[in-house]
């Protein structure tokens, strides 16, 4: 645990010093704050607009640091050639996966506070604060949590830039998985039906960390979701980081 914890801080510690990380967080907050001026262009209510964009923004800006970040982390070692030196060294490759997994998910911690410190300003200024936004916000942290394990599995085995296609494509079909039981439910066939059954269990299902729109429109939310969604990410992330584990345990880089 203590080499896990050394590799995450020290992970962490690389993440706050990469310029990326900083431009993607400017463009959240410039986007939050450009939220209240689209409000008076737009038709509609200011106040679920404003509310509307900020959390979009916390979810857009969030993927594309857990995206954009994840994949580098393992290929960027790789490129300074101080995998060689980790590797030779007493330490699990298991424990550098995680490792890196977690100084990631502490980094998303700070980028996720500073963003909602900045959207909440707003919201009180305008006189719109609402509690019930950090429910969301939760929900969207979870989300990204998951997301990054996700860009970790595939960089244990991929390029940089392959490694981000597949993760923003499995985001997207992670949006989508809802629409397999629909189409399940239109097939004739029981071999057609089985696929959409067995995809919709194998792929991520992200919608069960959306309620941006409940909370915006003050719809309800069921009490137990915030709780099955938690153990949802613990069961799915903790299968795909095994998965991440297991293969790079066997990449050679010799």
């Amino acid at each position: 645990m203590t080499r896990i914890w050394a590799i995450a801080s020290n992970t962490f510690r690389e993440a706050i010093r990469d310029r990326v990380l900083y431009l993607l967080l400017v463009f959240a907050l410039v986007f939050i704050a450009f939220a209240q001026i689209l409000s008076l262009l737009t038709v509609g209510s200011e106040e679920k607009i404003i509310k509307d964009l900020g959390l979009a923004s916390i979810s857009l800006f969030g993927v594309l640091t857990s995206i954009i970040i994840g994949v580098s982390l393992v290929s960027k070692e790789i490129d300074r050639r101080t995998i060689y030196t980790i590797v030779s060294k007493p330490i699990h490759r298991y424990q550098f996966v995680l490792g890196k997994y977690f100084g990631l998910a502490l980094t998303l911690l700070v980028n996720t506070a500073v963003m909602t410190f900045w959207f909440y300003l707003i919201l009180l200024l305008k006189g719109f604060g609402d509690a019930r936004l950090l429910l969301a916000v939760y929900m969207i942290f979870l989300e990204l949590l998951l997301v990054t394990a996700l860009a970790i599995f595939f960089s244990s085995f991929s390029t940089p830039m392959l490694s981000t296609l597949f993760a923003f494509s499995l985001y997207l079909v992670g949006h989508l998985s809802w629409s397999l039981n629909l189409l399940r439910d239109r097939l004739a066939g029981a071999a057609g039906k089985w696929i959409c059954r067995g995809l919709y269990l194998v792929l991520p299902n992200l919608e069960i960390f959306n309620i941006k729109g409940e909370v915006v429109h003050r719809m309800p939310v069921p009490p137990e979701l915030p709780l099955w969604a938690t153990i949802y990410l613990a069961g799915y992330g903790a299968a795909v980081l095994i998965a991440a584990c297991w293969i790079f345990q066997r990449r050679d880089f010799s």
